[in-house]
């Protein structure tokens, strides 16, 4: 399934979802029909997608001037599942007000990504949960902008 600790596994799972995406003949399972769906909206990840054997180990570092695409698709799934779940309470009217501002769902999105990822590194920082009210605010204030 999606979820793992195991990088190969979870990157192999994007690789079958696009496989499958260009096949065109086999049934898309919910979470793998979103994450074509992220998939299809990143038109720069096609080739690496199509490539299992040359980047399935690849590493995806700052350093080397890249960013992570796995990553990156990873936080999208992230972000429309809290959309999904309204967790934290509150998301979805912020969501939807970035929206009303860019008209653009998708860079909305991607303006959500930093707040969470510094969420993220802060609870993994300190090993503790995620800071949902800190998230929440930091998205307001993009909201505010």
């Amino acid at each position: 399934m999606f979820f793992s600790k195991d990088r190969h596994k979870m990157r192999q799972f994007f690789f079958d979802i696009w496989q499958k995406q260009n096949n065109g003949n086999v049934p898309l399972e919910p979470i793998e029909k979103i994450i074509a769906s992220i998939i299809q909206q990143h038109p720069e990840y096609h080739a690496l997608l199509s490539s299992p054997d040359a980047t399935i180990d690849q590493d995806f570092t700052p350093e080397m001037g890249q960013s992570n695409p796995f990553l990156h698709m990873a936080m999208h799934i992230a972000i429309q599942e809290q959309l999904a779940t309204q967790r934290p309470k509150g998301i979805a009217s912020v969501y939807r007000s970035l929206v009303e501002k860019s008209n653009d769902p998708h860079a909305v999105e991607h303006q959500m990504m930093e707040p969470l990822s510094e969420m993220l590194w802060q609870a993994q920082r300190r090993n503790t949960a995620p800071d949902e009210k800190f998230y929440l605010k930091s998205l307001r204030k993009l909201v505010k902008k």
